[in-house]
């Protein structure tokens, strides 16, 4: 039986005061759009220079990471914060963990 990867992630930028949850099957490609704004110029990430991966969660099946995305929006701040805090207390970025960080940019043909 195939094993799939789909993960539930929350973002910060350079000085920590923004969030942003979101859903992917590829987390380092996913990490790559973000920083070098690939996904929309005008976005919500590029905007606020949100791209450091500070708490993430894998599944198996979508629909959890999808279920666990939506409750994750619906919560304070404050919950928000306390969930990053129980597994990475420093707010340390993850990013060079699971992929070379900074990326180089890669142009596709």
């Amino acid at each position: 039986m195939r094993t799939y990867n789909f993960y539930t992630y929350i973002l910060t930028n350079s000085t920590k005061k923004v969030l942003y949850t979101s859903v992917t099957n590829d987390l380092d490609r996913r990490l790559c759009e973000h920083y070098f704004g690939t996904d929309q110029k005008d976005s919500f990430t590029s905007k606020y220079k949100c791209y450091y991966l500070v708490w993430f969660e894998r599944y198996q099946y979508i629909s959890h990471a999808i279920e666990r995305e939506t409750e994750i929006k619906g919560w304070l701040r404050s919950k928000k914060i306390k969930l990053i805090d129980e597994e990475n207390p420093y707010w340390r970025f993850l990013n060079k963990d699971i992929m070379e960080w900074p990326p180089r940019y890669v142009q596709e043909h």
